[in-house]
């Protein structure tokens, strides 16, 4: 460490810097000044609890879950609070550009900008409306049944409302003047939030830490998103069912984009897509108790039997660029092999 002084620094501010959501937020006088500020009906109805009859228990509430603090005569609103429960974000300055930005654009590029919304919401009250707001304006494909006509949405609703709560969640909030944002374009829907991963993207599927527990915490109670650990599995899960290409991690400078892709034909997608989409298929098979074989793959392409070496040379493919690994080395049939994660 003697060697990298500016290194050593950084870890030492790191691990000695206050907790985001416990810090001050805005000091106020008055009760009168945190519900005109704080949505404090929508915490009583995400927990299914009634709404007290006096304030004192509305405030009692919040000063045990730390969204307010009271002290010496002066009540003071955290950032956990004021993030979760904002009637308006903009009242916050420090908190304003934490709001979530959904833009659409027209084709599939930035040129033209069809809509450009940012929330105003805190994320507790907000979040359903937002869900709603991004599958509203999402691409949808019509199904003609044996009677009926029906509107299928592009992408798994789950999958969407996992994405964003995890935008939420794994943001960096020390990354100043610039918030989680989801862009809408013809042919995918990508979902960025500040910051860079505290784990490697390959393990994004079994692995779980969030550098924001607090928030992550009672976002699970209010049921926002999944429990630990069993989120994105559950949006691999559902991309398989929908037969859509693989999910894809993008580490850029000081963001983390995760891009979801509407249906592609399985000879329109590339070398990469295909190399991606087994590893997950593999990890998503592995911590289900279960094995990637050449059937199962096949299954996840929607690939008929007749052109299972189609499948073997993916497998060869995503083996030879290290993902994946056979279970049984000695095991010399390739016609049944399984296969299971690099790091497994």
């Amino acid at each position: 460490m003697k060697k990298f002084p500016a290194k050593e620094k950084k870890i030492w501010t790191k691990s000695n810097r206050q907790i985001f959501e416990r810090i001050i937020s805005l000091e106020v006088d008055t009760t009168d000044e945190i519900v005109k500020l704080l949505d404090t009906q929508s915490y009583f109805d995400l927990v299914d609890l009634p709404y007290p009859t006096n304030r004192e228990s509305v405030i009692e509430k919040f000063i045990s879950e730390k969204f307010i603090l009271f002290r010496n005569g002066t009540y003071s609103i955290t950032n956990l609070g004021a993030l979760l429960f904002a009637k308006n974000l903009n009242d916050f300055d420090k908190l304003k550009r934490k709001a979530v930005r959904v833009i659409q654009y027209q084709g599939k590029n930035k040129i033209t900008t069809i809509k450009d919304q940012f929330g105003t919401k805190g994320y507790a009250p907000g979040f359903q409306g937002l869900i709603k707001y991004i599958n509203d304006i999402l691409p949808s494909n019509e199904v003609i049944g044996q009677a009926l006509r029906e509107t299928v949405l592009m992408y798994p609703e789950i999958a969407i409302r996992e994405l964003v709560a995890n935008a939420l969640i794994h943001q960096d909030f020390s990354e100043t003047g610039t918030g989680p944002m989801i862009e809408i374009y013809e042919d995918r829907i990508e979902i960025s939030n500040p910051g860079l991963p505290l784990i490697t993207p390959d393990r994004f599927i079994d692995e779980y830490q969030s550098r924001n527990e607090d928030l992550a915490s009672i976002m699970r109670r209010f049921r926002m998103c999944e429990e630990k650990g069993s989120g994105i599995d559950k949006v691999i899960l559902n991309i398989e069912l929908f037969q859509l290409p693989p999910l894809e991690v993008q580490i850029q400078e000081k963001h983390t984009k995760v891009v979801l892709y509407a249906y592609q034909k399985f000879s329109d997608m590339d070398k990469k897509d295909r190399i991606r989409a087994c590893y997950q298929h593999c990890v998503l098979k592995y911590i289900t108790n279960d094995k990637m074989t050449n059937q199962s793959l096949r299954e996840r392409f929607n690939i008929a039997a007749e052109n299972a070496a189609m499948v073997s040379r993916i497998i060869k493919e995503t083996f030879e660029a290290k993902y994946i690994k056979e279970e049984d080395v000695d095991n010399n049939s390739k016609k049944y092999a399984k296969y299971i994660p690099h790091w497994a």
